[in-house]
């Protein structure tokens, strides 16, 4: 008999929005619940992604067209897919993944104005139908969320944009959020990192109960 399919959720958010601390709360507490589980990252998660991720976070890379870093994306997205993700579902694990497919329409739509179009077609083909079960949303606001980043060290070739970019960003998340309500769960990011997680594990009690 094949094991069960696993779960797939991801976690979103802007700048400084506590992702890295919340991902870590929650690996431990689904570890706790004896879930294999494997965590990744966007862009990178695999060799080749990581290399497209430092090509896409270079500073120095300032001539990427936006046309480019959306086949960049998708590309590091397609490889982690193949590699990664689907493997690991397929063999019953749980996968947590900082970013996955809305990041595109939030960064690369939202910011970079890429038509939602484009990003579709390129999801449909790089993802292999495979959709998050649950995505948690880290919102707050964009001045707040860059005053965190800004301790965190140099800034990276998307983090050094405008307010305006990131403002565009967080309103495309907002939407694809109530777009999809049943999905995503929109957690406010201005709460404690232990406040983040209680409610983030409350989203997640379903997923619990169907593995019990």
């Amino acid at each position: 008999m094949s094991a069960a399919r696993g779960k797939f959720i991801t976690l979103e958010g802007g700048e400084g929005a506590g992702k890295s601390t919340l991902l870590a709360g929650l690996r431990a507490c689904i570890e706790q619940h004896g879930i294999a589980l494997v965590q990744t990252r966007e862009p990178g998660g695999t060799r080749v992604g990581e290399a497209v991720r430092a090509i896409v976070l270079d500073p120095a890379q300032r001539e990427l067209a936006a046309e480019t870093e959306l086949l960049l994306m998708f590309a590091s997205r397609a490889q982690l897919v193949h590699e990664v993700i689907e493997p690991a579902l397929r063999a019953g694990q749980w996968v947590l993944c900082d970013r996955f497919a809305d990041a595109s329409y939030a960064y690369q739509g939202g910011g970079r104005g890429q038509p939602d179009s484009r990003i579709a077609v390129l999801e449909q083909w790089a993802c292999a139908g495979i959709k998050p079960d649950l995505t948690l949303l880290l919102d707050l606001p964009v001045a707040t969320g860059r005053a965190r980043a800004a301790g965190r060290g140099a800034a990276d070739r998307i983090e050094v944009e405008a307010d305006s970019f990131f403002e565009r960003v967080r309103a495309t998340y907002r939407q694809r959020a109530a777009a999809e309500p049943d999905r995503f769960r929109t957690i406010d990011a201005s709460q404690s990192p232990a406040a983040v997680l209680q409610v983030a594990l409350a989203a997640m009690d379903h997923l619990f109960e169907a593995t019990a």
